[in-house]
């Protein structure tokens, strides 16, 4: 029993380390060859987690291959166009100036269900609002509005707006990150100080958010008693 929890924390750590090898990506991200590592990767680790007769080494050598291979395979990607085309494909145009392209919806086994289905993801809910709209390489779509249904934004109205600042999270559940504070050029002693004027301790802090500007927002936390 120790022994099968023993391999598989192991095995788990294991993954961890390789999917944060691979890049931080959600499942709906993956290219081709990422989606195929990491299936491989959970049914070759699961054999050594269910069988404790098999050596360990039998599923940590094969992740491990793996995990080199799309590293390898990832950076030649980055180097070769042809290469990346070849292996992850091209985004297509599925819609061109409102018209659906029957052609390639049929080469991709699309039905009419799953691009609508797709559109309204997108919050899109009539077809005619639709000017362009691209199948990504991921499968996930893109779309361009029609100039008539885009929002108007302050471009548009030549409106002047100020640069915003980078806002992030300097205090989470009352510990400091200190990468946070580096992405805001501030540091512990300003925090703390911050923290004196409002008369607040560190552990009473449950989200403390902060930019450049040293402009920040304070939320304590509740007593959940």
């Amino acid at each position: 029993m120790i022994i099968s929890l023993i391999r598989t924390l192991l095995l788990y750590a294991l993954i961890i380390v390789a999917i944060r090898l691979m890049g931080k990506r959600q499942i709906s991200d993956l290219q081709t060859s990422e989606l195929v590592v990491t299936f491989l990767i959970s049914n070759i680790a699961s054999i050594p987690m269910q069988n404790a007769s098999i050596p360990l080494f039998t599923g940590l050598i094969p992740i491990i291959v793996l995990v080199v291979c799309e590293i390898v395979l990832s950076n030649i990607m980055l180097k070769s166009c042809k290469f990346r085309k070849f292996i992850c494909g091209n985004p297509l145009i599925i819609i061109n100036h409102g018209k659906i392209n029957q052609k390639v919806m049929k080469e991709l086994r699309m039905s009419t269900e799953d691009l609508f289905e797709q559109l309204r993801q997108l919050n899109i809910f009539k077809l005619e609002d639709v000017d362009f709209a691209i199948i990504e390489t991921n499968g996930q779509l893109s779309i361009m509005k029609k100039p008539n249904k885009q929002q108007v934004d302050a471009g548009m109205l030549g409106l002047k707006i100020s640069a915003q600042e980078l806002e992030t999270v300097v205090i989470s559940d009352g510990e400091i990150s200190e990468s946070s504070l580096s992405l805001c050029n501030l540091t512990k002693n300003w925090v703390q100080n911050v923290l004196k004027e409002k008369n607040l301790a560190l552990k009473d802090v449950f989200i403390m958010t902060a930019d450049k500007s040293k402009n920040f927002n304070i939320i304590k936390k509740e007593d959940l008693k």
